[in-house]
């Protein structure tokens, strides 16, 4: 007699999983396996939101301190720095009025001029090249052609010399479309 033996089940002379209970478990775990990607997937693009509205950031930051230099060292008189309407009615104004392209800055050095180098579009500097030296020719760069960004210079009523700038950074992450908005003031004198 074999000590071995398996004892049977009188009621169930078969022991084991069904095969609709193993399909069962595969559904399961699929679900479960499914629901992890989607989780990942959303992370990387969360991930990549907060990298470009970072870069949206720095960039509203940029065209702010633009004009307070551009205050600070007379380039601009206080009369231009606001948006030039185009309607011929005084207003000397050299901020373009709404959306424009993230584009290099012109002879001025002042971004949302009409000056603005049309032909090359503002970019980010992600890291060193093949030479691993940054600041070469070889960077790699990342274009900012998905960014827009809308100069806002408008009077503070009831208050002379003050004006108050808002940057707005329109940019697209996948399908999504996200802003970025600065605030901030700006006064006759420095």
């Amino acid at each position: 007699m074999s000590r071995n033996r398996r004892r049977r089940n009188p009621q169930n002379p078969q022991s084991g999983f069904t095969l609709l209970e193993a399909m069962i478990a595969i559904v399961i775990l699929s679900f479960g396996i499914l629901s992890l990607a989607a989780v990942y997937a959303q992370g990387i693009q969360v991930a990549s939101m907060t990298q470009l509205g970072y870069i949206a950031e720095k960039k509203a930051e940029e065209a702010v301190e633009t004009i307070f230099a551009a205050r600070d060292s007379h380039l601009l008189l206080w009369t231009n720095i606001r948006n030039a309407t185009g309607s011929g009615g005084g207003n000397d104004g050299v901020f373009l009025v709404g959306p424009q392209p993230l584009l290099a800055a012109g002879p001025d050095g002042l971004y949302g001029t009409a000056d603005d180098d049309t032909k090359t579009p503002d970019v980010v500097i992600m890291g060193p090249g093949p030479d691993m030296i940054l600041g070469t020719a070889d960077d790699v760069v990342m274009p900012l052609t998905n960014m827009s960004r809308t100069i806002e210079i408008a009077d503070v009523s009831g208050e002379s010399g003050l004006r108050q700038i808002t940057i707005t950074i329109t940019y697209t992450v996948g399908s999504m479309s996200r802003q970025y908005t600065l605030v901030s003031f700006i006064a006759q004198f420095s």
